[in-house]
């Protein structure tokens, strides 16, 4: 279990690291709305390009932050049933759903997506607005983002499993609310 503790550290270490770069995408997409509303009415400029941008930013974040909030528990739970279950129920639950909805739905995305970037970056696909942006980019934090959020998957059920196997001391939290999930799992490991 302690290789698989390690790796799911990594996966950690990685989606808190994105997720916290990402963010400082959320102020350059308002600066460049902010740019682009001030031109528009004070000089009467627009600029489609500057328009997707904005869009591309905000996927961005969307896409690329959303492994970062199943990392930090933020998704999206029914509170009120779940916040009554003893951590061990709620363990037990979220390694069957896991495993169950979010890894084939987020494997599906990817061998989904995975086509539809390559073909757009092989084409040089670009906007049908006139000065658009070129679009495989925004389709490939699509790609990027399921990635991601696989990847978290698994580190989720890895923690799950080695918490109600045992293998993780019960001092360690596992859910972001009560502390740094990342953090916390970077603790000494008691020794197989």
């Amino acid at each position: 279990m302690r290789p698989l503790i390690i790796i799911s550290r990594t996966i950690d270490r990685l989606n808190e690291f994105i997720g916290h770069s990402v963010s400082w995408l959320l102020l350059v997409a308002i600066l460049v709305s902010a740019g682009n509303a001030v031109s528009r009415k004070l000089f009467s400029l627009s600029s489609n390009a500057m328009l997707e941008l904005q869009w591309y930013l905000y996927g961005a974040v969307f896409m690329l932050a959303t492994a970062y909030a199943l990392l930090k528990n933020e998704h999206i739970r029914i509170d009120i049933l779940s916040g009554s279950w003893s951590r061990r129920t709620r363990d037990w639950i979220d390694l069957v759903l896991h495993i169950i909805f979010l890894v084939p739905f987020a494997s599906m995305m990817v061998y989904l997506s995975w086509p539809w970037f390559l073909r757009s970056f092989l084409s040089g696909e670009h906007s049908t607005n006139a000065g658009g942006l070129i679009l495989w980019p925004a389709k490939s934090f699509i790609l990027i983002g399921f990635i991601l959020l696989l990847l978290q998957a698994f580190s989720e059920i890895i923690k799950r499993a080695a918490a109600l196997s045992g293998h993780l001391k019960e001092d360690e939290e596992l859910y972001a609310d009560a502390g740094n999930a990342a953090h916390m799992m970077t603790k000494d490991l008691p020794h197989d």
